[in-house]
């Protein structure tokens, strides 16, 4: 059993008195059938709407976090019959509390992911989504989403997120009964293969509001660096070729940070940044994300809108003897959007966002210009060969302390540039040699005013296509180390916001 796993099931133990409270509650004895009670409701304006930009505003959020009913399978005295689910044996938070401690750590959205073994569609279906309702009525101030963690196909985990509808429990029924991995019982093995993976995607795809697929801690069962588990590069692209408004991304930054806390908030020496027990995160972030022309920068020089997320992966708190800080304690997903379901899914998918550890950041504003034209985040920008492109970095950093009792200050922001040069030959590549550091700006090269540091470069004669991003920390690393066993993850922070693209259009004339 591994260290994660131990873990694991001593947070059981923990997190027994918090269900023997819970379970005495009216929510926990909410309906006999309340799947079947409930008749579900899409928000007041279910047209699309038009959205003004300029409306737009920097809103905080999570899409990992699990409930009780994060189930547990019992296996049979008979075993010809199926496992027992078993309510609270994984995550043990009911979805309104979930909800309650994200706005009391600043989110304003975030998604129920719940999974667990054979038929729990129809758990998630008849009793989480009961709670979700309720929930929402509770604290209307976070959206909520309705979503899942799927077992996927061929892989690990990921969060697939619904978009808000009348028919939005039944849309999630559907693609948990017929692709979730663990969902029959007896397993099929045809559920564990890339093909039906990929099947799966092209479904979502076509949908005509189709849902988000976010692959989740992708290097967990990764061997080491550069050595993948679950997750690879090859697999990744395949499912941004086969569906591309869909599997949309990765989390950067994976949840379960805190497992180098004790329940007092001491050192756990064996505690593990995110589980990640062979392949170390780096400064909290997966290696997927964090190694500078690592595979999210060989993803990103294909052209691809391929974005990174961070979430808590949220099963039990750290001091009832689990490894995770509560939704937006320690890890936040920054959207552009106003505030409706629509549009922060829009922002997802379009990769308006940032993401922070640590409250280090509250607000990064990037753009690109070049003769009156202009790109954000996630966007792009189409420039005439040779021509400059002027960066400005705007970003807040927050005074006074965060969850975690410190203030931490932002001690140097690096603006990283790559090309963009069309797919690779080998659908393994992991690399983009082309990245790399432009420019590190520290407190010595950048105005503050109040809470917000403002820098400006300007990229001369531009003349390959290419992609800029930006990064951050709080530390001296100049690149982010592997985290070592027992670190207090309050002291390494970073941030990382997703790219602006830079097309470059050749000379009216010019032979393509």
């Amino acid at each position: 059993m591994s260290k994660h796993d131990q873990r694991r099931r001593r947070g059981l133990l923990g997190a027994a008195a918090v269900l023997l409270a819970l379970a005495a509650t009216p929510a926990g004895q909410a309906l006999a059938h309340p799947g079947h009670a409930i008749v579900p409701k899409g928000p007041a304006h279910a047209k699309k709407v038009r959205v003004d930009p300029a409306k737009r505003e920097w809103l905080a959020g999570d899409h990992h976090v699990h409930s009780w009913y994060s189930a547990s399978a019992k296996p049979s005295e008979d075993p010809t019959k199926p496992p027992t689910l078993i309510k609270g044996g994984d995550g043990v938070n009911p979805i309104t509390t979930n909800a309650q401690m994200a706005a009391k750590h600043g989110l304003a959205w975030m998604v129920a992911t719940d999974h667990g073994g054979p038929d729990h569609a129809r758990m998630n279906r008849d009793l989480a989504y009961p709670e979700l309702v309720r929930s929402r009525k509770m604290t209307p101030s976070v959206l909520q989403f309705w979503g899942m963690e799927l077992d996927t196909p061929a892989a690990e985990h990921s969060s697939v997120i619904i978009p808000r509808s009348a028919a939005e429990r039944d849309a999630l029924y559907d693609i948990e009964h017929t692709y979730n991995r663990r969902e029959p019982w007896p397993a099929e093995p045809v559920r564990d293969t890339e093909g039906f993976m990929l099947d799966a995607l092209r479904q979502l795809e076509a949908q005509p509001k189709p849902p988000l697929v976010i692959a989740n801690h992708p290097s967990r069962t990764a061997k080491a660096v550069g050595v993948y588990g679950a997750y690879s590069p090859a697999e990744l692209r395949g499912w941004n070729d086969t569906a591309p408004q869909v599997a949309v991304g990765m989390e950067g930054a994976p949840g379960h940070q805190a497992a180098g806390l004790t329940a007092d908030g001491g050192r756990r020496a064996d505690g593990e940044r995110g589980g990640y027990g062979r392949a170390p995160t780096m400064g909290g972030f997966d290696q997927m994300t964090a190694r500078l022309g690592g595979f999210w920068d060989s993803m990103l020089g294909e052209g691809r809108r391929f974005w990174v997320t961070s979430t808590s992966d949220s099963h039990r708190h750290y001091t009832t003897g689990g490894e995770d800080f509560w939704p937006g304690e320690y890890s936040k997903t920054y959207v552009k959007a106003v505030r409706s379901y629509d549009d922060v899914l829009d922002g997802l998918r379009n990769g308006r966002g940032f993401v922070t550890l640590g409250d280090l950041v509250s607000a990064v504003d990037f753009t690109a210009t070049t003769n009156g034209k202009r790109a954000e985040i996630g966007g792009e920008l189409k420039v005439a060969e040779g021509a400059d492109v002027t960066i400005v970095i705007r970003v807040r950093d927050p005074k006074g302390a965060n969850f975690g009792g410190v203030s931490p200050d932002v001690a140097r922001i690096d603006l990283i540039r790559g090309d963009v040069t069309g797919p690779v030959a080998d659908r393994s590549q992991d690399t983009n040699p082309s990245t790399h550091v432009v420019t590190r700006f520290t407190p010595k090269s950048w105005a503050r005013e109040g809470e917000m540091l403002s820098m400006v470069y300007v990229l001369k004669d531009v003349k390959r296509s290419g992609y800029v991003r930006i990064r951050g920390t709080n530390g001296e690393e100049l690149e982010p180390q592997p985290d070592p066993h027992g670190e207090n993850p309050w002291t390494d922070l970073w941030f990382y916001a997703n790219p602006i693209f830079i097309t470059v259009t050749p000379p009216a004339g010019a032979k393509s």
